[in-house]
């Protein structure tokens, strides 16, 4: 079996596939991934022998380049987006009999078109619930286009993001359709999700609960056992005293990344603390030389949040799930998109604390910081850690398998 797993995304929805392309490999298929041409995904899809197609701009440099992205540049990025899925998709699927897809809606759309034109079968994968219809939760607010906030009722505002999606994506995605001869399509959204989408999250870290009209899979969490040892002068930091905190944002370039590494650094000193500080894609970076701090870059996190005390971090899926695995207590600084769904279920599962808006300060992020590093939250996370599903990845390589079987 021959199997293309596609994404655009940042490292935290690149690496599932990394873990899906591994337990598909170990059942005998052929597997491929479309992802963006940034050198680090290419480095870890090389380490476990899958094969890459670099397809569409960087993401780094896409979210930290001089100019950020912004709604008034959506529809461009989106044309660009279909295109250059379509472009490499189509290529890149001779042969195979399953296409999944998963990341923003453009590229998604261009994988499946690529379906569609080549008649081979197709499964969109979420990573978290809220993306997905459901009146158990409000949408995602689309680019420029926040939710109404006299609304409550989300059935409505369900509508609405249907309604929203096409007006931001539609365009785009139903040009590019004619350009290749398949016909527009009215509801971009339902469109690429399907009645039968996949959810690739853990069932206690984020749970789904069934709606009418929506059958999805949850697979439970794409995640691959992390096997590369610790640096060796970050192994020494780490031995030398008491547990830090890790402090990291993964992909979220932060507007004022000095102002952000001072305020994590002092109110985790406050704690009477070490620190831990992960450049990420922000350049995160030490504010004085003293021997409590120690920065790193790419890192096993795996291995790296077993031995914090806590992390605090921005919320994103894959952060979240590598923490909740590892047992580490959390405090979350929930920057948009999903992440607000991860930081109130981090607090709601007792893991954690949930930090009240994006912008830290000393005195918010130390009371979070409290609540986080008290013995009571570390028994928990540890509980939570021993229900975490691993089977994820393996479950849904044998759904595939069966599928086309």
């Amino acid at each position: 079996m021959r199997v293309l797993l596609s994404g655009y995304d940042s490292r935290g929805g690149i690496e599932p596939l990394v873990g899906l392309a591994v337990r598909l490999l170990e059942l005998g298929a052929e597997v491929r991934v479309c992802a963006p041409p940034d050198e680090e995904f290419a480095k870890r899809l090389a380490g476990v022998g899958v094969e890459m197609v670099p397809t569409g701009q960087s993401v780094r440099e896409l979210v930290t380049g001089k100019t950020p992205p912004s709604a008034a540049g959506v529809p461009r990025r989106a044309a660009e987006l279909v295109a250059a899925f379509y472009d490499n998709v189509t290529e890149a699927a001779e042969g195979c009999d399953v296409l999944v897809a998963t990341g923003l809606v453009p590229a998604v759309a261009g994988v499946k078109s690529v379906a569609e034109k080549l008649g081979i079968r197709y499964v969109y994968a979420s990573y978290q619930p809220v993306s997905l219809p459901s009146p158990h939760h409000p949408p995602i607010p689309r680019p420029g286009r926040p939710l109404p906030s006299d609304v409550t009722d989300n059935r409505v505002l369900w509508d609405r993001d249907a309604q929203d999606a096409q007006a931001v994506f539609g365009e785009a995605i139903n040009t590019h359709r004619a350009s290749i001869g398949l016909p527009p399509v009215d509801n971009v959204r339902d469109h690429v999700f399907t009645d039968h989408p996949w959810l690739a999250a853990d069932p206690v870290l984020a749970p789904w609960q069934q709606p009418a009209g929506l059958d999805v899979v949850q697979t439970g969490a794409w995640v691959l056992p992390d096997e590369r040892p610790l640096p060796a002068e970050l192994v020494a930091f780490l031995d030398a005293g008491t547990p830090p905190v890790y402090v990291g944002f993964g992909s979220i370039p932060m507007r004022d990344p000095e102002d952000v590494a001072r305020v994590a650094i002092e109110a985790i000193r406050a704690q009477g603390r070490r620190v831990l500080v992960s450049r990420g894609w922000a350049e995160l970076a030490l504010i004085d030389d003293q021997d409590d701090c120690f920065v790193v870059g790419e890192v096993n996190h795996q291995a790296l949040f077993r031995r914090a005390a806590a992390v605090v971090h921005h919320g994103g899926a894959g952060t979240t799930t590598t923490a909740t695995w590892a047992g580490a207590p959390q405090v979350v600084v929930p920057q948009g998109a999903d992440q607000p769904y991860f930081a109130g279920r981090v607090a709601d599962l007792g893991i954690g604390a949930a930090h009240d808006g994006p912008t830290p300060t000393v005195e918010s992020l130390s009371a979070a910081l409290r609540t986080a590093l008290t013995p009571e939250t570390r028994a928990r996370a540890r509980a939570v850690a021993d229900t975490f599903r691993t089977d994820g990845a393996t479950v849904a390589a044998k759904l595939l398998l069966d599928a086309v079987s």
